[in-house]
């Protein structure tokens, strides 16, 4: 199981902020060259995103659906990508002192890569995990006062 943390130099309601806009989606995830919201109620439970992952020539669709969350607190997603199966990503927010610490714990859920998980699929997550977390300090930081309408800070 991938878990990586990293301190954002923000408070929480500005990392869920961005979290909470489908949007900003391509901003912080790691892998899609482009993302658009399936549904009007991200992130609420059952709410999804359609994204396309492209490698040179080839390209493929997934779906990430959102499975738990708790405003300002904790978002828990799962990634389908068709026949390799899907992904648990489950992001949680904790005040630390005037920033916020991210945990991210991400492991194979469904389908053949939960089958083929192991220690160099779990280092190339430590990978993703590294620039997805960057990302999102990057999305946080340098838009502070960012926040979509109807985002829910903590």
């Amino acid at each position: 199981m991938a878990v990586r943390h990293q301190i954002i130099r923000r408070a929480p309601a500005a990392v869920w902020a961005v979290l909470a806009d489908p949007a900003r989606y391509g901003d912080w995830v790691v892998g899609p060259s482009r993302s658009e919201p399936l549904d009007d109620h991200w992130p609420e439970v059952g709410a999804r995103i359609r994204y396309t992952v492209r490698l040179g020539p080839w390209s493929g669709d997934g779906t990430t659906t959102v499975r738990h969350q708790e405003p300002g607190r904790e978002l828990e997603l799962e990634a389908s990508f068709g026949l390799l199966g899907t992904a648990r990503i489950f992001l949680e927010l904790r005040p630390w002192g005037e920033e916020t610490l991210v945990i991210c714990d991400e492991h194979p859920l469904r389908g053949p890569s939960g089958v083929l998980h192991n220690p160099v699929s779990e280092a190339a997550l430590q990978l993703r995990h590294r620039g997805m977390l960057a990302r999102l300090a990057k999305a946080v930081e340098q838009n502070p006062g960012r926040m979509r309408t109807g985002a829910h800070p903590a």
